[in-house]
């Protein structure tokens, strides 16, 4: 089984973060079942610093080299990974995608009907390298901005109600599709670190909700239960 993280700078994670994946992995290497491997094309955290995808430094330097492969990227959403995953799932033979995308797209490059078009085209030219794919979509979690443009927070709400009706179309039994369930106690002020990108507690309930998701579904991995740090 072959997992692949796919997301925007709230799952690249900054040098210096965890990140939920760091969790997820965590998750995998306890509860997981049988052989899987953790791919994609890039390892790095995003160096604010430097301004660029470059850092290694990851807050658990015992983080293996091979759990680090994902694809993410700040600043990336749904309308840069669109044309990019047909291409990835098939060189990394992905079978699972998590995938955490949406809010960088609404801020900064499409309305919600365009970005759930992207969405869609994601999940058609993930299914063209891979016929049996699965995919587990997590909805746009609104950051800070959303408590004073109303807006902007109409266009998150109206994007996860377009990406649960693309979940219900396109779901197939040989290409299972989830949506997973925001974490009903996820709030900006306390599990993010700037009103966006999740902190320790943020990344636990990220991981949370991907690994419960699958768990109830597929009968993959079992419950979430919090690790060190």
């Amino acid at each position: 089984m072959r997992f692949m993280f796919v997301g925007d700078s709230m799952t690249i994670g900054r040098a210096g973060d965890y990140t939920w994946r760091y969790r997820m992995w965590q998750h995998l290497a306890t509860s997981f079942d049988g052989p899987y491997d953790i791919v994609g094309p890039r390892t790095e955290l995003y160096d604010t610093v430097a301004n660029a995808p470059v850092g290694a430094s990851y807050a658990d330097p015992a983080f293996p080299a091979d759990a680090r492969r994902h694809l993410a990227g700040w600043g990336e959403g749904w309308l840069h990974m669109a044309p990019i995953v047909r291409e990835t799932v098939a060189a990394e033979q992905a079978d699972i995608l998590l995938v955490s995308l949406g809010l960088i797209d609404l801020g900064f490059y499409t309305d919600s009907a365009q970005t759930a078009l992207n969405a869609r085209r994601f999940i058609a030219d993930a299914r063209a390298a891979n016929p049996h794919v699965r995919m587990i979509l997590l909805p746009v979690i609104p950051n800070i901005r959303a408590r004073t443009d109303a807006p902007f927070a109409a266009e998150c709400d109206r994007f996860n109600e377009l990406l649960a009706k693309s979940v219900a179309d396109l779901d197939s039994a040989i290409s299972p599709i989830l949506l997973a369930s925001r974490p009903e106690s996820y709030a900006i002020d306390r599990d993010t670190y700037d009103g966006t990108h999740p902190g320790p507690s943020g990344e636990h309930k990220l991981a949370a909700a991907f690994a419960g998701a699958m768990h109830q579904a597929w009968g993959l991995g079992g419950p979430y239960g919090s690790v060190s740090h």
